[in-house]
């Protein structure tokens, strides 16, 4: 399947109600989010497929690939366009495996080894960070611009940074090659997540071409 990674959009519902958190997605995609990602860390699976199907009527109206983050299942159960898993999740080439050919696998790594390992098992494309430290409830650490920029050349695949960046802080970025960038709060926390999604768009967009 192919995807743009520039304006990689990752929900956190724990700021939201469900009529919030579509309205939001909704925003996002009308703002110029390229994927969402549907993430839910505390969600049993029942309730994150009911909700995945809410967020997937939204994104399919805009035709925004829908990633789920860790569960393969719910990623399969709503005919989401992939999933993303971590070190801890299912190995890359598990879900490439059930998932088939035909859907986006995306995976994190902190590290040139970790990179090339998700790229070999089948990754589509690699997330990398944090490039500064979150607000979110995700356990994070922080990676440096450097070791960002050496994964971005291990591999052919594009790799998307991540970790508290918003518009006004992506200027480290301005010398790295990502393909893109991904973003929680400074969307999903914002007051018009339309204009914010389209406002980090277009300054990534400006950077690329600087």
């Amino acid at each position: 399947m192919k995807f743009d990674p520039t304006l990689y959009v990752i929900t956190d519902s724990t700021y939201h109600t469900t009529e919030t958190l579509l309205h939001a997605v909704e925003e996002a995609c009308r703002g110029g989010a390229t994927l969402i990602q549907l993430r839910e860390k505390e969600t049993g699976g029942r309730a994150y497929l009911e909700l995945a199907q809410q967020v997937k009527a939204v994104t399919d109206r805009f035709q925004v690939p829908l990633i789920i983050d860790d569960r393969v299942d719910v990623a399969i159960a709503c005919d989401a366009a992939g999933v993303h898993v971590g070190a801890s999740d299912l190995p890359v080439a598990v879900c490439r495996k059930l998932l088939g050919p035909d859907k986006i696998v995306g995976a994190t790594a902190k590290s040139v080894e970790a990179a090339k390992a998700a790229y070999e098992d089948g990754a589509d494309y690699l997330g990398t960070g944090a490039i500064f430290p979150t607000t979110t409830h995700v356990t994070t650490k922080v990676t440096p611009v450097s070791v960002l920029n050496d994964v971005c050349r291990a591999v052919p695949i594009p790799v998307v940074a991540i970790g508290g960046l918003n518009a006004d802080n992506m200027d480290v970025l301005s010398e790295s090659p990502i393909a893109g960038v991904a973003v929680v709060s400074a969307v999903m926390k914002a007051t018009d997540p339309a204009a914010a999604a389209a406002h980090i768009k277009e300054k990534f967009n400006k950077m690329r071409t600087e």
